[in-house]
């Protein structure tokens, strides 16, 4: 399934935007490290769904607009983004810091959201529960922590990483700085919010996730009534990218 690729420009700034497949719309909201490749997850989904992938405001090939200062901010972007392409029904998926905008986007507005999976996200401080802190990581070591397979952590980092890639990393560390350097990747306000949230929502986590711990999961099943908790064996923080099989089986159930 090919992703078709444009720019949408909204609130004064330039979105790359890919794109694919049809029926019920799926928006997909990547975590802090960026999506610079459509991931094959991705693309099994796109046999089901019109999946619809955004780079964030201030990540990737996207813009970095002078308005964007917290993930309120994001929020709102992401609440004109499904106005401006007219998406209705719509699954919201997202990954880590895309699971916790996804989380802010519903708790402010469900209109145009039909059910939600939202993949080790962040967002939520759990009491007693200490999740990895990524800014002191070296790159090597965010990679590995990243999945539980080490083979698929060897294999990234025998990749050459071109000059074009270490700007957009650096640029995708600076815009997460931004939005989760203070506090530390949560918003103290989001919990005592997340009952307004009223359309299903299935939790996904890996059992290993070595950056925000499984025992964040019960956490964030217990703030959202009626939510679903599935956990992933054997599998670190990228469930979708990781195990994607499973992941797509439980998306299509």
């Amino acid at each position: 399934m090919e992703f078709a690729e444009s720019l949408v420009e909204l609130n004064g700034c330039k979105v790359r935007l890919r794109r694919a497949g049809k029926g019920q719309a799926l928006l997909f909201l990547h975590g802090a490290s960026g999506m610079p490749a459509i991931l094959p997850c991705l693309h099994k989904l796109a046999e089901r769904f019109d999946v619809v992938a955004p780079e964030h405001p201030g990540y990737g090939q996207s813009g970095e607009p002078d308005w964007l200062e917290n993930i309120h901010d994001m929020a709102y972007f992401y609440l004109d983004f499904l106005e401006k392409l007219d998406l209705k029904d719509v699954l919201l998926v997202g990954n880590s810091m895309g699971g916790w905008i996804a989380l802010e986007v519903a708790v402010r507005s469900t209109a145009r959201i039909k059910s939600m999976v939202v993949i080790s996200p962040a967002g939520v401080k759990t009491p007693g529960v200490l999740p990895a802190d990524t800014f002191l990581m070296s790159p090597e070591e965010q990679v590995r922590a990243l999945v539980h397979d080490q083979k698929i952590a060897e294999a990234r980092l025998a990749e050459p990483v071109t000059p074009e890639a270490l700007d957009i990393g650096l640029k995708n560390r600076h815009t997460t700085a931004r939005l989760a350097w203070e506090p530390r990747f949560h918003d103290p306000h989001l919990p005592k919010w997340l009952h307004r949230i009223k359309v299903p929502v299935t939790i996904v986590w890996g059992e290993q996730d070595r950056i925000l711990p499984v025992g964040m999961a019960k956490e964030v099943h217990r703030l959202i009534p009626g939510s679903k908790l599935e956990i992933i064996p054997s599998c670190g923080h990228l469930p979708h990218a990781e195990k994607p099989d499973q992941f797509v089986a439980i998306v299509c159930r």
